[in-house]
């Protein structure tokens, strides 16, 4: 039998993944926007090639023609995988929503030892072993970011109590429960999805929030129960100390939106002072 319980955790679900939806939207219609913009300009010098190239340069799935027939600017600009032959990682820039906090572009050679992450919180430290070897663009930029001090005092933006997760690493974000850009923050590039092969969301899971495919930046997500998402979250690593304290604030519940879905900004304040990472040779 289904319980008032199970059907918030569903609706929490849902609610999660048409928010990233309507992310992916947002950004695509900005940058259909600046398609569009720039080849106005160019209708001058040769007229009716502007309809072809504006339809090319969509990213609206209506249009038959844009999905069929990427544009050759899209495909250059779209993040390489890691390359286990090289070493390597593509980063590409991109400012999205324009909430960047920008310390420049990770390196692409990378490393695939493993790793150990300490986020350090006004509530005590939380540390993550961190899968280097599934997701070695991801650790990267993490550690990168954190040799950057990008995470330094910034808030958690939103959990949910029925649906287990607490979402970090916006770096604008004020997490009051009335800021409307909270969530849109990011560092002014993205990358590749990774490790989402029978990818599973349980407790402990660190994993990366995205707006679309290979558009992840610098939030991410720690579970606390089992969220049933779908796997479309790089998962980059294990929590193995402080779970407790997600549970405690948990507890204390959230700043519920008008979303209706038990997710919000925690009541209990939750604030990243510090991110250090450290690798085994």
């Amino acid at each position: 039998m289904v319980t008032g319980k199970d059907r918030q955790k569903q609706l929490a679900r849902e609610h999660y993944q048409r928010q990233m939806q309507t992310r992916v939207e947002r950004e695509q219609k900005a940058r259909r926007n600046a398609i569009i913009g720039t080849t106005t300009a160019v209708v001058v010098v040769i007229g009716g090639v502007v309809a072809a190239t504006t339809l090319l340069g969509g990213d609206d799935k209506a249009d038959p023609a844009a999905s069929a027939a990427p544009s050759a600017s899209a495909l250059a600009n779209d993040p390489k995988p890691y390359d286990p032959a090289t070493g390597t990682c593509g980063y590409v820039a991109d400012k999205g929503s324009g909430q960047v906090k920008d310390v420049g572009v990770p390196p692409e050679k990378v490393s695939t030892a493993p790793a150990t992450m300490t986020i350090r919180t006004n509530l005590g430290p939380i540390v993550a072993t961190l899968d280097s070897a599934k997701a070695p663009c991801t650790v990267n930029s993490f550690k990168y970011l954190a040799s950057k001090d990008y995470f330094d005092d910034t808030r958690c933006h939103r959990m949910g109590t029925d649906f287990p997760i607490l979402q970090c690493g916006d770096p604008l974000a004020k997490a009051d429960g009335k800021n409307p850009t909270d969530g849109q923050g990011g560092p002014g590039y993205r990358f590749a999805n990774e490790n989402l092969a029978g990818a599973k969301y349980t407790r402990g899971v660190l994993a990366m929030a995205n707006s679309g495919p290979n558009t992840n930046g610098s939030q991410f997500f720690i579970v606390f129960g089992d969220t049933g998402l779908s796997p479309d979250y790089t998962p980059f690593g294990t929590v193995t100390t402080g779970l407790e304290i997600l549970d405690k604030v948990a507890k204390k519940g959230v700043i519920a939106g008008a979303t209706g879905d038990g997710t919000g900004a925690p009541k209990q304040p939750v604030v990243i002072k510090d991110v250090t990472i450290t690798s085994k040779s």
